[in-house]
């Protein structure tokens, strides 16, 4: 699978899978209200969603110019890693907005998700990859 249709698969699974664990977690282990949790989980997978097209249309024309094709193990972290830091800087202000806190505190909130992301990123691709191929940016 290539093109528009790869990418709309791989958001749509992403981010399902995405809003489900950060409202189990916002709700659950950083014990805030379901409803607020679930709102900052949407919220932050809209965000998501738009940086998704974004960087990996960026990280796919620059994969592309490489001249050692595949995706190592290293390139799979500087993928995942590039890919949730830029949702830091998005993402903060909302948390605290949707959560009602500082933006200390949703930036250490948002921390704690952000090493679960990178893990889930990491791992997501990699599946992704195994089940639909790799793009032609990497095959």
């Amino acid at each position: 699978m290539q093109g528009i249709k790869r990418k709309i698969v791989y958001v749509t699974l992403y981010e399902a899978i995405a809003i489900a664990s950060t409202t189990a977690g916002l709700a659950g282990l950083a014990d805030h209200d379901a409803g607020a949790a679930g709102i900052a989980a949407v919220l932050a997978s809209a965000t998501a969603v738009a940086w998704n097209l974004v960087y990996n249309t960026l990280f796919e024309a620059w994969e592309a110019r490489q001249a050692k094709r595949g995706r190592s193990l290293l390139r799979r972290v500087v993928h995942a890693i590039g890919f949730e830091g830029g949702l830091v800087l998005a993402i903060v202000p909302m948390f605290a907005w949707a959560l009602d806190t500082s933006l200390v505190d949703a930036f250490l909130l948002d921390i704690g998700l952000v090493v679960f992301f990178v893990l889930y990123s990491f791992a997501f691709n990699w599946a992704f990859d195994l089940v639909f191929g790799l793009p032609k940016a990497a095959a």
